[in-house]
């Protein structure tokens, strides 16, 4: 009984015969389900920012610096996973990632006109190359480093969010729902990884963006509540 890559004939064997599941048996299943769950939940991790952005009509606090290398991130992370054949389970939210990615720069670009010949530029630049990518039509050797690269794309990817989080003391029209989900994300694809025997160079990037993310998640309770208290210190100084 195999459905989508999951066997459960070793759980419905178990259980016909009255006693539960092995560890063996369990935690593979456990990691295949939870691995459909994080690719399904993918596809509106990125609704709220998008949302967020186009209800107030504002980017303001956002770096698109940041968002930019994250869409460069996916692309190189989807492409290798798409050439190496891994099972969707193990990465199939990648290829939503980078749909609202994708939409989430668009929105960017949109209100902040009007756009400089350097952001044009980046945008032919990615759509002439990203199917030369994704269909895998590159050396080898220069794929392994692309893809080892992604880790320093998502660490430079998040740094210029953080510190410009760090310099406004605020974090702008960031949702903190996008940056709860992608921590929590993260989170669970430690333990799928681990039971797909993922390499540990995708191990890695998981650590970090638990790491970058965790950062974020912080910035935005301690400037939310410091906002707060600004604003009932306003109220007493004008009663």
């Amino acid at each position: 009984m195999d459905y989508l890559g999951i066997d459960l004939s070793c759980a419905i064997g178990t259980l016909r015969n009255g006693e539960f599941p092995a560890k063996d048996c369990l935690l593979p299943l456990i990691s295949k389900l939870l691995g459909y769950f994080l690719v399904a939940a993918s596809m509106t991790v990125k609704l709220p920012q998008i949302m967020k952005i186009v209800d107030n009509k504002s980017v303001k606090g956002l770096s698109v610096v940041a968002f930019e290398l994250e869409v460069v991130g996916y692309t190189i992370a989807l492409a290798y996973c798409l050439n190496k054949k891994l099972h969707f389970s193990a990465f199939g939210e990648l290829a939503f990632l980078l749909i609202q990615a994708l939409i989430l720069v668009a929105c960017i670009y949109y209100f902040s006109q009007p756009l400089s010949v350097t952001t044009w530029v980046k945008a032919i630049l990615y759509f002439a190359l990203a199917p030369t990518v994704f269909a895998g039509k590159i050396d080898p050797l220069l794929f392994e480093a692309l893809y080892a690269s992604k880790h320093l794309i998502f660490l430079s990817a998040r740094i210029p969010q953080i510190w410009k989080n760090f310099r406004n003391k605020s974090t702008g029209q960031l949702s903190f729902l996008t940056c709860l989900m992608n921590f929590g994300g993260a989170m669970a694809r430690v333990f799928t990884s681990i039971q797909e025997k993922a390499p540990l160079s995708m191990l890695m990037g998981i650590v970090l963006a638990i790491f970058t993310n965790g950062i974020i998640m912080s910035q935005m309770l301690l400037y939310r509540s410091k906002g707060k208290e600004d604003k009932q210190v306003k109220g007493i100084k004008i009663s």
